[in-house]
């Protein structure tokens, strides 16, 4: 297995076109993990609590329009 270090060291090498295509790709994988974190979180119930403040706060008018 590959350390961070050793990928640092592979990313720096880079020329500046593969290191575009590369933070396409890794804004990509991150969003797509922090995608699965927040169902898989959600599917536990560790947002539930949120979602209850939120709709009290909107069911007593408090709740702004964004």
């Amino acid at each position: 297995m590959m350390t961070a270090e050793a990928a640092e060291q592979v990313v720096i090498q880079l020329p500046p076109e593969e290191l575009a295509k590369f933070r396409d790709w890794f804004a990509e994988f991150q969003a797509d993990a922090w995608d699965a974190q927040i169902e898989a979180d959600a599917a536990a119930g560790k947002l539930d609590a949120l979602a209850e403040e939120a709709l009290a706060e909107y069911q007593r008018g408090e709740a702004q329009e964004i």
